[in-house]
């Protein structure tokens, strides 16, 4: 990642525009910003969300709040809570995302 021509900039996340997503089962809600090619998301998954797709993209993804497992494509399982993160590369290793009782993330990708 090439973080290039950014000014140095603050973000109050209760500002930003939310759009809701729903999954397979509950919905996340994202407030986004983009930095040039470069996006940042404040992301909340509702208790009970399910992702609907494998992702494929990039993330560095921290969890703030809440309890997140994430599933690899080759069945391996994950659980983070508050404090920790995943780092996963472009294409590397698909995954998805499910929460029973919901999670707020801070995802940049």
């Amino acid at each position: 990642m090439q973080m290039r021509d950014i000014p140095f900039t603050t973000v109050d996340w209760s500002t930003v525009d939310a759009t809701r997503h729903e999954g397979d089962a509950g919905h996340a809600t994202w407030r986004t910003r983009w930095f040039g090619d470069i996006r940042v998301r404040m992301v909340e998954y509702s208790p009970g969300y399910v992702a609907d797709h494998w992702c494929s993209k990039g993330h560095v993804l921290f969890v703030l709040a809440g309890e997140l497992e994430t599933e690899l494509a080759d069945g391996r399982k994950f659980r983070l809570g508050p404090g920790t993160s995943y780092q996963v590369a472009d294409d590397a290793e698909p995954h998805r995302s499910r929460t029973a009782s919901g999670a707020t993330l801070f995802i940049v990708d």
